[in-house]
């Protein structure tokens, strides 16, 4: 939280004028350990914290009450010059998060909190890879807010289940991405809304090119798509090109799919309470598939996941090439696949000693089963 010189609470942004020696902001750091160096960071100077980017909003977002995580949106669209070069309306803004907060539902994994990390991850990938620099606004704008809305009045529920159930969303989108064309949807109905349409000064060109990143992005994040975009993106990465349209349009989706399962990329700390509450979610569906006589889930069943069998294939199938093929177009990003190796590695062992203790409770010619990769950023196990 940042104070002035009257101890008022103040937004951080590009139009807050320089620190003198005389007259100091506060800056109170709420979301961190106590032992966190960034507690020491008292007084600083503004225009060195937004040029430099030496403070990140942290991931931690449990610890943040919901105005506050709306707050932090807020800033993100100001501290990308959102608000001034689309002349989106502070009230807008604001009755937009609000809008978009209360359509996120209550559920263990897919809430406003994840909506928040996932959009926090985007910002701070922006910053990361200098996008300003390659990119236009408009790309920039329709990236944030695609993080923003991609899980919008998610049910819980994953789209093998909204499919095998022929649930009403299902029916509606003819079985295909039932979640994301609805995510899509509740997007645009709050843009409909004069009072919460933040593109509503744009022209009729601008806000037809938003909606359509905007679609393409949310849709992307259906997992079953994960090989086609990925493959899309290796194909043209020896000739990347940020003036080509497609080439700029399969890096967003990239990019929003690298947000979107980017959990992992959190301090273990952070990220281990984010799985619990997604096999949380995983098993309530599991249970609901059971109840119902509907095929299982595999990766959902309580009865054959472990936390560390689940995600040791997710990291090395799923989430390690795609940083892989980033970091080849942003070689900034090669440091998270050396943390990502030493994670595998120790969810291998950690996978190992459960392996161990299980075989000495369960008959010796029992085997255990073995994880494969399954889209939906968990893992298959598959009975030898």
């Amino acid at each position: 939280k940042l104070y002035n010189t009257k101890g008022n609470i103040i937004n951080i942004s590009p139009q807050l004028a320089p620190n003198s020696p005389h007259s100091c902001y506060k800056l109170e750091v709420v979301a961190a350990d106590c032992n966190s160096e960034l507690l020491g960071i008292l007084h600083f100077s503004t225009r060195e914290l937004l040029g430099n980017r030496k403070i990140k909003i942290l991931c931690c977002c449990r610890q943040w009450e919901d105005a506050e995580i709306m707050v932090l949106l807020q800033v993100m669209y100001t501290d990308l010059d959102f608000i001034s070069t689309f002349n989106i309306e502070l009230d807008v803004l604001q009755q937009f998060l609000y809008e978009v907060y209360r359509r996120y539902n209550n559920i263990p994994f897919h809430n406003f909190k994840h909506c928040f990390c996932v959009t926090q991850m985007m910002y701070g990938l922006i910053w990361l890879t200098d996008l300003r620099s390659e990119m236009d606004s408009i790309d920039l704008l329709i990236m944030l807010t695609s993080a923003v809305c991609h899980d919008l009045d998610h049910t819980g529920y994953n789209n093998a289940y909204q499919i095998n159930a022929r649930t009403e969303l299902a029916l509606r989108y003819n079985d295909i991405s039932p979640l994301e064309n609805h995510h899509c949807a509740v997007a645009f109905e709050i843009l409909e809304k004069t009072e919460s349409n933040i593109f509503r000064n744009l022209s009729t060109e601008q806000f037809k090119r938003i909606r359509e990143g905007i679609i393409k992005c949310i849709l992307a994040t259906d997992m079953t798509r994960h090989t086609e975009i990925l493959n899309k993106f290796k194909a043209i990465l020896p000739v990347f090109d940020f003036s080509d349209k497609d080439h700029r349009d399969v890096l967003m989706m990239i990019m929003i799919k690298v947000s979107d399962i980017s959990n992992e990329a959190r301090p273990m700390d952070v990220a281990e309470p984010w799985l619990d509450c997604l096999l949380q979610e995983f098993f309530n569906q599991s249970d609901m598939e059971k109840l119902e006589g509907l095929p299982v889930t595999p990766f959902m069943d309580r009865d054959k996941v472990t936390k560390p069998s689940s995600q040791t294939g997710f990291i090395r199938f799923v989430l390690f090439p795609l940083f892989t093929e980033l970091a080849n177009l942003f070689p900034c990003l090669e440091k998270a696949l050396d943390y990502y190796t030493e994670m595998e590695k120790a969810l291998e062992r950690e996978k190992q000693n459960w392996t161990q203790s299980e075989k000495m409770v369960k008959p010796s010619n029992l085997k255990e089963p073995e994880a494969h990769p399954e889209p939906g950023g968990m893992t298959k196990p598959v009975n030898l």
